[in-house]
C-alpha cells in the first residue's frame, strides 16, 4: 500500500477552525474549506481577506 509522502495535511481541527472563525468573519466550515484549498497558514490570511472584502 502506497503512502502519501511529501503531502501536507491541510485539514484544520475543530479548535483551529473555531479560532479562525472567532477572529474573522468566516464560519468554521469556511475556515476548513480555505485550509484545504490554500493550506493551514494561508487559510488565516485568506479568512482575513474575507473580513476585509465583506
Amino acid at each position: 500500500m502506497a503512502t502519501k509522502q511529501g503531502k501536507k495535511d491541510n485539514r484544520l481541527s475543530d479548535k483551529e477552525a473555531m479560532h479562525i472563525a472567532e477572529t474573522t468573519d468566516v464560519s468554521p466550515g469556511q475556515a476548513k474549506e480555505l485550509a484545504e484549498k490554500h493550506g493551514k497558514e494561508k487559510a488565516k490570511k485568506e479568512a482575513a481577506n474575507f473580513k476585509a472584502e465583506g
